[in-house]
């Protein structure tokens, strides 16, 4: 395993490291339903030209997937990760290799996967102190380096305002991490620094946050932390906190006693922010993680503990939740699960914390300690995930996931104003003869099977985006904003 890997490693399970104790009722667990799992590909390990460690997925303008890896490649013994693009029945092309001659030569080991921008390039940070930006055919540009070994491990997110929004897990003022703030064109511009409140020795507002921002419909971005804070009783565990988009941070929920987040937040259609603890609950054979909710003041509810069936039959240590166009969420555990070797799951639960695990991973499909998973949903309505390692003989993997949920569509950015430029994601867009607002008509132009431009209609409001298909009709998978 080389340097950069460990590196990676080192750095994510500092994240879940401890065990927890908070005390809270346990959820629903329900008969698996039906589905489909499809192993589409396997990395085969760092000395091949395909990379290794894949670090999540993205879908572009195109219709295609898109992702990195953090290792791996035909760099030598540098093994910086590649950019790949993927098709949906498992068709990997190699883009370009990270520190290699090519389009990517500047760039060292990615270290979050990839966000899409508003103009359909491909925005990220990287092991080596920089944040750059990605064309579909593999042009490189370095937008941002930070100096002195600053890093990030979240991905970005685009924010209404146009910036791209990121946390750093050291550097700031303080050195322990920071809320940043870039344009487009790279300029960046610190808003935050964590460990500016410090009592005997410990961050009260929190530091080094390790998972991707998310932006409410307030407007206001919540996040956590994964050190800091003060329950009352123990120092240091980490915090949930709202920060504007021009700085100002407020902390909302300090989490207990061994206990930390291991997904960024998500809200959902309530209002309330969703998230999960890698350790602690009330689980009847372990302390394995919670599914909590949590309102915008603050108010936190635990939803499921893991770790309530026997061997933890139900998954240990939940990561990296992600909202379907279901209503539900979804996600990876790091361990736990019916098989043997105690590999993991992937899981559905509802908004009120009802649990059913879709799969158990094995090891050759891909293995959870020692390296995390992701999941994201394409605009066919598919599940399509990584897995960071597996066994026999290869080092991460790529899947599907079928749960029989129909097509979509994504906009791009999710808000805007009046006579704002939209971009709308989907498939089979060919002779769509409508596109609504909430309800208020736009004007449009079909780019593509998977891809129409169009503008914030005069007198829109907030609300889903719908498009007419001779197939049907297509509705956003997020509400749009319009302020």
């Amino acid at each position: 395993m080389n340097s950069i890997r460990q590196q990676i490693n080192t750095l994510r399970m500092a994240a879940i490291a401890l065990t927890v104790l908070v005390v809270s009722f346990a959820g629903a667990v329900r008969p698996a339903q039906a589905q489909t799992f499809t192993l589409l590909y396997s990395f085969e390990g760092v000395n091949q030209n395909e990379g290794s460690t894949p670090l999540g997925l993205v879908q572009g303008t195109n219709g295609y997937l898109y992702g990195v890896t953090a290792a791996g490649g035909n760099a030598g013994e540098i093994s910086s990760g590649t950019f790949f693009k993927l098709t949906t029945s498992g068709n990997l092309t190699i883009i370009c290799t990270f520190y290699n001659t090519g389009n990517c030569r500047d760039l060292q080991a990615p270290s979050a996967n990839l966000i899409l921008g508003a103009n359909g390039d491909f925005y990220g940070v990287a092991l080596d102190s920089e944040v750059f930006r990605l064309t579909g055919a593999g042009k490189l540009k370095v937008l941002y380096t930070y100096t002195n070994g600053i890093n990030s491990q979240a991905p970005l997110v685009l924010a209404s305002n146009g910036d791209f929004y990121g946390t750093t897990v050291n550097g700031g003022t303080n050195g322990e991490g920071s809320v940043f703030k870039m344009t487009a064109a790279g300029k960046l511009t610190t808003v935050y620094s964590f460990c500016s409140v410090i009592q005997n020795s410990t961050c009260l507002d929190g530091a080094q946050p390790r998972f991707a921002l998310v932006q409410g419909g307030d407007g206001n971005l919540y996040g956590t932390t994964s050190v800091g804070g003060n329950d009352g009783v123990n120092y240091g565990y980490g915090t949930i906190f709202k920060i504007t988009p021009t700085g100002t941070l407020t902390t909302i929920y300090n989490f207990p006693g061994y206990t930390q987040s291991s997904s960024a937040l998500i809200q959902g259609a309530d209002g309330n922010f969703y998230g999960a603890t890698a350790g602690g609950g009330s689980g009847t054979y372990g302390a394995g993680g919670t599914f909590f909710t949590v309102t915008p003041g603050g108010g936190l509810t635990t939803l499921y503990n893991f770790c309530n069936l026997q061997n933890c039959a139900d998954g240990e240590q939940p990561s990296n939740i992600y909202l379907a166009t279901d209503g539900n969420f979804y996600g990876i555990t790091w361990y736990g699960g019916v098989n043997n070797n105690d590999q993991g799951t992937i899981f559905q639960i509802t908004p009120s914390g009802t649990l059913t695990t879709l799969h158990n991973f094995d090891g050759t499909d891909g293995s959870g300690p020692n390296g995390g998973g992701t999941l994201m949903q394409d605009t066919k309505g598919t599940f399509y995930g990584t897995m960071e390692n597996c066994i026999g003989g290869c080092i991460g993997t790529i899947f599907s996931l079928d749960m029989g949920l129909g097509p979509f569509v994504e906009t791009l950015p999710t808000s805007g104003k009046v006579k704002a430029a939209v971009k709308i994601l989907g498939t089979d867009l060919t002779g769509a003869t409508s596109v609504t607002f909430n309800g208020t008509p736009a004007t449009f132009k079909v780019v593509s099977s998977s891809e129409i431009t169009t503008n914030v209609p005069v007198g829109a409001s907030t609300g889903k985006v719908q498009v007419v298909t001779p197939n049907g009709t297509l509705t956003s998978n997020v509400v749009f904003q319009v302020p």
